[in-house]
């Protein structure tokens, strides 16, 4: 059976009369650039993930961008991120002349280790820009613990993390800021790009406003420097419809996961589990598999089913980050992780019989590699 990694088009299907509805509505309307869908999204946004203030922006790179410009976060400062991240947490810190500094996760998690961060803060670290990665909620009370103790802000990266909650509050709401992503694939995906920021300090709120409209508050009045970064209308009605379906979506991603785990829970695979108080969104199912992780893919392939990695190279090897000097105890873990994690297909579509598949197919990978050692 084939299985794909994940069906946009069948996802976007089951909705496609309340898109095109929304749709045919932005169209008559004659609103196209921040009008009332663009509101309305933003109102509902903050609603859902329980704060005041929510900015629809471009994209999720801008949306952590624009926090850190909007607490002047810029030459000379360093923010601490994750070094097993997708490479856009990197750039909003180097796109404002910051200096990221790269820490290991948990290996429970995947999420920073608080005890590492805790030993790199410095008196030039800024902020902790911790990435709910795959999902998870990062540690935010110990996170927390350590910024107050240093005067620090927490930025969420919260782009794959869409409904995930962390000790009853969702994502969105755990740090002095956020930064979403309406990437397609996302659990809350677009049907192009798209991001927001999220918080519940106003004056951020304010100043993020204006720097995603060229730093105007008032048409051809710029007090300061801004760049064109805004959610359009039409993105904004598709996120509407998509956002009504958002914890249904998540609920069957839930299923699928808990499937997953009790299909291969006697493998040799390290299997992703929830931290306490977590409940995770689910955006990606991602499973160790130490030195057998490019042959497994292989076996997976032939079967007809798509795998990923998320993500094949830390962020410190990347050429972009060449020069950066990075003191190897503090991302071995991630270089290590990069070999051998795998993401199998995920997805709210998927059904029992393609994920039993999926099951079906690594089982049958190690048990030829026992039957294989035993002669």
């Amino acid at each position: 059976m084939n299985v794909s990694f994940l069906d946009l088009r069948g996802l976007n299907g089951e909705c496609r009369e309340a898109l095109t509805a929304a749709f045919s509505r932005v169209l008559d309307s004659g609103r196209y650039i921040l009008g009332p869908e663009t509101e309305a999204f933003e109102r509902e946004f903050a609603e859902y993930c329980g704060v005041r203030h929510c900015v629809g922006v471009g994209n999720g790179l801008d949306a952590l961008q624009l926090i850190l410009r909007g607490y002047d976060i810029g030459p000379g400062d360093e923010v601490i991120v994750p070094a097993n991240t997708f490479i856009a947490t990197w750039l909003a810190v180097t796109g404002v002349g910051a200096t990221p500094v790269p820490m290991d996760p948990l290996a429970s998690s995947y999420n920073l280790d608080p005890e590492a961060v805790a030993r790199r803060v410095s008196a030039k670290t800024r902020a902790i820009i911790p990435v709910h990665l795959y999902g998870q909620p990062a540690a935010m009370r110990e996170l927390h613990e350590i910024a107050d103790r240093h005067g620090l802000k927490v930025i969420e990266d919260a782009a794959q993390a869409h409904g995930a909650t962390y000790h009853g509050r969702r994502a969105g709401s755990l740090g002095h800021a956020a930064g979403f992503s309406f990437y397609p694939a996302k659990n809350l995906g677009a049907l192009g790009d798209g991001g927001a920021v999220t918080t519940d300090d106003s004056a951020l709120f304010r100043r993020v406003l204006k720097l995603r409209n060229y730093g105007s508050s008032d048409k051809y009045v710029h007090e300061e420097a801004g760049v064109n970064s805004r959610l359009d209308e039409l993105q904004a009605a598709f996120l509407r419809v998509k956002l009504a379906r958002l914890d249904a979506e998540n609920a069957a991603r839930a299923v699928v996961a808990r499937r997953y785990t009790q299909g291969l829970v006697h493998t040799p695979l390290v299997l992703p589990l929830e931290s306490a108080g977590c409940v995770s969104s689910w955006h990606l199912y991602v499973v160790r598999c130490g030195t057998q992780r490019d042959a497994l893919m292989a076996h997976l392939g032939r079967a007809g089913i798509e795998t990923q990695i998320h993500y094949p190279t830390a962020c410190h090897l990347q050429g972009a980050y060449a020069q950066l000097s990075v003191e190897r105890a503090d991302v071995a873990l991630s270089a290590q992780m990069q070999d051998e994690i795998m993401s199998l297909p995920m997805s709210p579509s998927l059904n029992e019989r393609e994920v039993d598949s999926v099951i079906a197919a690594c089982v049958s990978f190690f048990a030829k590699g026992a039957s294989a050692a035993a002669r």
